[in-house]
């Protein structure tokens, strides 16, 4: 994902106009503040205090799928917001590689965009300090390139991963909130806590399902325990979590074949999110999907990191796209023309453009990658 809360001037006191500007973007671009973030808030102050004791060490917040990073990462951001005039930026670093993310960050911040990175240090440079979270951290070699590229920048980075190999930062684990003082976070499936591992994802989605009458408390729990939930077992990978893919097991056979079509969409879109116009088109709900929405909504199997955007937790999206195929040329397709049609989405789209680039190398289109250059262009 990417976004804004900055634009203001780098030297001096920000306008009043840059300022409103400011807080519009931040309205609109940013995350919004987490509705209820449940014993963080010793965590919330030990990482604002170490980000102003030394605001150039970049931070990771390392944790298992479901931990609650990203929240934590989020509401970190609105907290210090006051001391970036520079603004508060998110980006999801993902598997880029550091050309890629140079290139984001360039276009993000209008600065030129080159290679080695010169022209976006050189903007950033004259920016006043900015705090950048890289969410969903996974390549090591490029994220270390990036960072060594714009090393002395005033720039405060904040990175999460599920795991890293990077030296120079600061480690900082992020694990389930309460589960040291053993008190359940969400008292409507207490009985479930330990169970599904104090996981906040996971009890989350059960607090969802309980909370909706979908099923009791209970019932889900013999349901989980027949199907293995208490067994140790070999992940495949760290987004494998057993207590999640059960949970969302449980609602895929109980949701409308749209909704699925839905969830299938939002796993295997490589951008950061989805726009509703753009989920309807391409799984095909139609005019249901409005009500498919509120249905995964309601149950929390979807996030709507901005209004009326969509994706699923990367926890969510493993469990689902390990069930599901959906052809990354239909995305390809379906973003060019839009973006074709439509430029003035370019700025909202730029991860689903950047995918669209990703697959036109990978297929070697030299006539699709002229189409994503053109609209880079346009950016």
């Amino acid at each position: 994902m990417v976004a804004d809360a900055g634009g203001v001037r780098a030297a001096g006191r920000p306008s009043r106009s840059a300022r409103a500007r400011a807080r519009a973007v931040a309205v609109t671009s940013f995350p919004p503040p987490p509705a209820a973030i449940k014993g963080r808030q010793h965590e919330l102050r030990a990482l604002a205090a170490a980000l102003r004791r030394a605001p150039d060490a970049p931070i990771v917040l390392l944790g298992g799928g479901g931990t609650g990073k990203s929240l934590l990462a989020c509401a970190l951001g609105h907290r210090v917001a006051r001391h970036h005039p520079g603004g508060i930026h998110w980006f999801r670093a993902g598997v880029w590689d550091h050309r890629t993310l140079l290139e984001m960050l360039a276009l993000h911040f209008g600065a030129p965009r080159a290679s080695d990175g010169c022209g976006l240090r050189a903007t950033l440079a004259t920016r006043a300090r900015t705090f950048i979270v890289l969410d969903n951290h996974e390549n090591d070699r490029a994220m270390a390139r990036l960072l060594e590229t714009l090393r002395g920048c005033p720039v405060t980075w904040l990175l999460t991963a599920r795991r890293c190999l990077l030296s120079g930062v600061s480690i900082f684990p992020v694990v389930a909130p309460l589960a040291m003082g053993a008190r359940p976070a969400f008292p409507r499936v207490a009985g479930l806590t330990a169970l599904l591992r104090w996981n906040p994802l996971a009890l989350d989605i059960a607090d969802a399902l309980v909370g909706s009458r979908a099923v009791a408390a209970n019932r889900l729990r013999r349901w989980l325990l027949e199907r293995g939930a208490e067994r140790v077992a070999v992940m495949d990978d760290e987004d494998d979590v057993v207590e999640v893919r059960l949970l969302v097991d449980w609602a895929w056979t109980r949701l409308p074949a749209g909704a699925r079509r839905m969830m299938a969409v939002l796993a295997h879109g490589q951008g950061d999110h989805i726009g509703a116009p753009s989920l309807r088109v391409l799984s095909g709900a139609g005019a249901q999907a409005a009500g498919f929405l509120r249905r995964l909504r309601r149950w929390r199997l979807v996030q709507e990191p901005l209004k009326d955007r969509y994706a699923l937790h990367a926890v969510v999206r493993r469990a689902v796209a390990r069930r599901t195929r959906f052809s990354q040329a239909r995305f390809f397709a379906h973003y060019a023309r839009l973006l074709e049609r439509r430029p003035d989405l370019l700025e909202i789209e730029q991860s689903n453009l950047f995918a669209a680039m990703d697959h036109a190398h990978q297929v070697s289109s030299l006539g699709a990658s002229l189409r994503i250059e053109r609209l880079l262009e346009r950016l």
